[in-house]
């Protein structure tokens, strides 16, 4: 009689420690939800949204230098100093180009913006309403999905804004002129008190902004305190993920080819790892319940029974004449077969 299967180190380790399995239960539901395709879609969505957002960046500049000629002077005096020859000539004639086209650049990127957008938002709220369903939901309809999408668009957009500018105010510089508006000296000390102050700061901004995604954009009602708590841990990993990233930067921008291809590539890198951190910290939202047994399963459709009436016509003559001929030749051939027997 064979033993029974003795558990794994996986095993062993989920009975043992309760964040472990935890941290299992939310990655198989990651997994099982699409969770790497859906962090690559919304990176496609991320990096094909800067465009048109660099264009709108563009028009507005375009806009500011046309009403200020002194500081575009400036700027024209500083690219002929830098670089000579017709080069130079080249690139002042660009930027007065883009300048003049600022309201035609200005409508085609906010237009464009505004349907990647809509495309970025649609995506990141199916991927994060995957990771909290256990049922598939009804769709609403197309217009009300849009219309759905395009404000909880506007207010991530206000709400990243708002965390942009607590993120500013909690930079070294600002943190300084607060120090000389109030009167009080630098000493050297303040340099560590202003680095771990900016990063507590920018926890707390980031752990506001993935409380909003992973709360307030799915497609249905969650728990708020479940998503708090995993806000707050995907808030960390993304403070580290960040001064992790900066250092590997520093060290790949020295060269000339990480200089040219390294922003492109960290900036895909830092959107990849940015939307996986938000889906696995909904997934473990999600899973939070501790709840490991069967998942409700939806009931089947109605079966429908409808009875099919075939009226039975009887043998038609031609078959009747094929079965008196095969029964004639079965009484002829058992007759001949008594008739040796005896």
């Amino acid at each position: 009689m064979s033993e029974p299967a003795k558990p794994g180190i996986l095993d062993r380790l989920r009975a043992r420690f309760g964040w472990f399995d935890h941290v299992m239960r939310a990655y198989e539901r990651f997994d099982d939800r699409n969770g790497g395709f859906f962090a690559a879609g919304l990176t496609y969505y991320t990096i094909f949204a800067l465009f048109p957002l660099l264009m709108v960046t563009f028009a507005v500049g375009g806009f500011l230098l046309s009403r200020r000629p002194e500081a575009l002077k400036t700027i024209d005096d500083h690219i002929r100093s830098s670089i000579t020859g017709a080069l130079s000539q080249q690139l002042v004639d660009l930027m007065n180009s883009a300048i003049n086209a600022r309201t035609s650049v200005g409508v085609i990127g906010l237009a464009t913006a505004a349907w990647a957008g809509l495309g970025w938002m649609s995506h990141l709220r199916a991927a994060v309403t995957e990771m909290w369903s256990d049922q598939h939901l009804d769709s609403p309809g197309f217009v009300r999905n849009k219309i759905s999408d395009l404000i909880e668009m506007v207010a991530t957009f206000a709400v990243v804004m708002f965390t942009l500018a607590l993120t500013a105010l909690g930079h070294e510089g600002p943190m300084r002129a607060v120090l000389r508006w109030l009167g009080i000296p630098e000493f050297p000390a303040f340099d560590w008190f202003f680095w771990l102050l900016s990063i507590l700061i920018s926890i707390f901004v980031q752990w506001l902004l993935f409380t909003w995604m992973i709360a307030r954009l799915p497609r249905q009602k969650v728990s708020l305190i479940n998503s708090v708590k995993a806000a707050f841990l995907a808030a960390i990993g993304f403070e580290l993920f960040k001064q992790v990233a900066s250092i590997y930067l520093r060290v790949v921008l020295r060269s000339p080819a990480g200089a040219t291809f390294g922003p492109v590539l960290g900036l895909m890198v830092f959107s990849y790892i940015t939307a996986y951190l938000v889906l696995f910290a909904t997934a473990w939202a999600a899973t939070a319940s501790g709840d490991a047994g069967p998942k409700p399963v939806a009931p089947p459709p109605p079966a429908v029974i409808a009875p099919r009436v075939q009226m039975d016509e009887g043998l038609r003559p031609r078959q009747t004449l094929t079965a008196m001929a095969v029964g004639a030749v079965g009484a002829l051939a058992f007759s001949r077969l008594t008739r040796r027997i005896r």
